[in-house]
């Protein structure tokens, strides 16, 4: 191969290099602790799956006593033996933790990312979120979003959807994308071991994030 050759292969590797990373969505998933998002990650991971040609929603569950897929599953056959699992999985966050869940932020190369993180703006956050491209608001307490909005300012996190999660209500709310693109509304009753995929703002948020892919 000659020298222009050479020279042309890195530049397209550079351009390809490139647009997978405009494609490639990292998105987090956040808000205060007790706004079910660990439920919500689950429901909306199977809205996107029921969307035809939706890419597959890879999770990462980003907080060391957090709620893995398998969580979710075991507490729709067993609530009791779900509840001793994750009893026995509490843990803190550490130095090894937050830099391997970090760098599988940061080499995922799918299409579609989902991060689930635990419920304070901390520092381990920050590093764990650092590669993350977006972020979804879910809250109880709509009043502690302010530390959120700083939370992806420091980090150049596009905010895509603002939820309120209403857990005594007794239906979704949805509100049209406002100009800046930001789904707005609410969910009601977000309970570990019901179905929420077919309610209408998580199946909203599936096609608001399926729509960013393309």
């Amino acid at each position: 191969m000659d020298g222009c050759s050479r020279c042309d292969s890195r530049q397209f590797a550079g351009r390809w290099r490139g647009l997978k990373g405009n494609l490639m969505k990292k998105i987090v998933i956040a808000g205060p602790p007790r706004s079910g998002k660990s439920c919500m990650r689950e429901g909306l991971k199977q809205a996107i799956r029921a969307i035809e040609g939706a890419p597959y929603p890879y999770i990462i569950t980003a907080c060391p006593d957090g709620e893995g897929a398998w969580f979710q599953e075991t507490v729709n056959h067993d609530p009791v033996v779900a509840s001793a699992c994750k009893a026995a999985y509490k843990a803190k966050f550490t130095p090894k933790f937050v830099s391997r869940v970090a760098d599988s932020v940061k080499n995922c190369s799918l299409p579609l990312t989902l991060v689930d993180i635990g419920g304070i703006p901390s520092v381990e956050n920050e590093q764990i979120c650092s590669a993350a491209t977006h972020i979804i608001f879910l809250a109880g307490d709509m009043g502690r979003l302010p530390e959120w909005y700083e939370f992806a300012r420091k980090l150049k996190l596009t905010v895509i959807a603002e939820i309120h999660s209403d857990y005594n209500g007794a239906e979704d709310k949805v509100l049209s994308a406002s100009s800046d693109e930001v789904l707005k509304g609410s969910v009601h009753h977000l309970e570990r071991g019901e179905p929420i995929a077919n309610r209408p703002m998580v199946r909203a948020l599936a096609e608001h994030l399926v729509s960013l892919c393309k």
